[in-house]
């Protein structure tokens, strides 16, 4: 038996020309394998391209987007700019398609960098090609892909630090710095991502890497998110990120809060449940008969308020907080999806049909200054009978994310420890919108692909330490 310069085990088979030979090396590297795989994802891509006639717009995510790419400012209460820089890089195209199009690329991305990641801590083919099969074949992922949303763009993010700092055993100083950078790039995208920060930096902490890796990190992780601090500060007023981290904190809190064990000062006793009821913590941001949309002026003006109640809340009542995250965290397990809330359907299949936009004066202006082709999407036959009939299992989305978490986290445990970041990664990109404000089938998505990361070492640890133990053993 042979070995090439990367350790890869070539077991000589004797035929006519080698070709035998040839495949099964072929095979044993696995890039055979995932070559189908990735092309068949691809193609689905494609057809997804040629099934709509143009990105998927949301109101009103998609236009605060663009609407910001357009005068390249921070975004106000809930958007940070991270994502609108890429729109504004595409802005010469003048095409909303194209950035679908760009963020499906990203989407395969994604599945390469999960496959070669797990490739090189040496796991066989066929397990690293497994676990890139929900990012690269799950209708949310394609439809997330395929709209205007900084979804797939902060999961691309995370998973590329993930791949950069676990790409050695100890990451050199400068593979240290660029997971810094992303993780900036990924919490200017979406806010809950900035914590991963300090979840890196512990990593390399207990991976004794040296402190100038960590302190590479760190600053290059904390240096844009400061600078954009800077910047919001000159357009809102306030040394921050966003404008919504309380407001969401508090309707998190509607959920359980009761004032007589908190005993808010006068202040912040206005933002007291006052009987509205909803069906999801989410709501009672728009709820306008809430207690805090009953205040004056825009709810986002009176972020810090909602945000000393909603701490004030926990801390009087933290068994109860606890409680309703876990029980919104239940919801992802189901075997059946829920709808939760109760109006938002999970993004199981591809839809058929067309949706027309809402006539606001933004959407007028985004069009004169983005894309003048901006429009409802609709579907288009006949490529819209083959999405229409394509179906990924429902059992996926719940019973096997349980799974995934599982074997991730049984191989954070012992002494190697593989799987311990990429599953400290996906429970927090689990549990963090949770805790911050509500389950969504939607903000879950991120820590899919990082748990299967999680699980595939977890599972290969697990096979080493059983089996590997046994091999070793003395005959008698």
């Amino acid at each position: 038996m042979l070995t090439s310069p990367a350790g890869v085990r070539i077991e000589p088979v004797i035929s006519p020309g080698g070709t035998r030979h040839r495949l099964r090396r072929v095979l044993d590297t696995g890039h055979g394998l995932f070559a189908v795989v990735i092309a068949s994802a691809a193609a689905l891509r494609a057809v997804v391209m040629l099934g709509y006639d143009t990105a998927q717009l949301y109101w009103y995510d998609s236009f605060t987007y663009l609407d910001t790419a357009v005068h390249l400012k921070p975004g106000g209460a809930f958007h940070p700019a991270g994502y609108p820089v890429l729109l504004w890089l595409l802005r010469p195209f003048h095409s909303v398609e194209l950035v679908a199009g760009v963020q499906h690329v990203l989407g395969l991305g994604m599945g390469l960098m999960i496959y070669l990641l797990l490739r090189r801590r040496s796991l066989p083919a066929w397990g690293a090609t497994l676990a890139t099969l929900p990012v690269l074949f799950n209708p949310a992922f394609l439809r997330l892909e395929h709209a205007v949303l900084s979804d797939t763009q902060v999961t691309f993010l995370v998973i590329a630090a993930l791949t950069v700092v676990m790409w050695r055993e100890k990451p050199s100083l400068r593979s240290a710095a660029s997971a810094g950078a992303l993780l900036a790039a990924a919490g200017l995208t979406r806010t809950a991502a900035v914590p991963l920060l300090a979840l890196f930096a512990l990593h390399l902490v207990l991976r004794r890497a040296g402190w100038r890796r960590v302190v590479a990190l760190v600053l290059a992780g904390t240096l844009p998110l400061a600078a954009y601090a800077g910047w919001y500060r000159q357009h809102h007023g306030r040394f921050a990120l966003s404008g919504s981290d309380g407001v969401a904190l508090w309707a998190r809190t509607m959920t359980f809060a009761d004032c007589s064990k908190i005993r808010p000062p006068a202040a912040e006793a206005r933002l007291c449940p006052n009987g509205v009821v909803v069906d999801a913590a989410s709501e009672y941001v728009w709820a306008a008969g809430a207690s805090l949309n009953r205040l004056p002026g825009d709810r986002f003006s009176h972020n810090d308020l909602a945000r000393s109640f909603a701490l004030r809340a926990i801390a009087a009542q933290p068994f109860d907080y606890l409680r309703e995250v876990a029980s919104d965290a239940s919801l992802a397990f189901a075997w059946t999806p829920v709808r939760h809330p109760k109006r938002i359907v999970p993004a199981l299949t591809f839809p058929a049909g067309s949706w027309p936009l809402p006539s606001f004066p933004l959407i007028d202006h985004v069009r004169g200054e983005y894309d003048p082709a901006i429009r409802g999407m609709s579907s288009v036959a006949p490529y819209d009978a083959f999405l229409a009939a394509y179906r990924y299992p429902e059992v996926l989305h719940g019973p096997l994310f349980a799974v995934l978490l599982l074997l991730g986290g049984l191989g954070a445990i012992g002494r190697r420890r593989a799987a311990l970041l990429p599953w400290a990664v996906a429970m927090f990109l689990f549990l963090g919108p949770i805790a911050a404000l509500d389950f969504d089938h939607r903000y879950m998505l991120p820590a899919i692909p990082v748990a299967c990361a999680a699980a595939a070492l977890g599972a290969a640890g697990l096979w080493r330490t059983r089996f590997g133990r046994r091999r070793s053993l003395p005959e008698t």
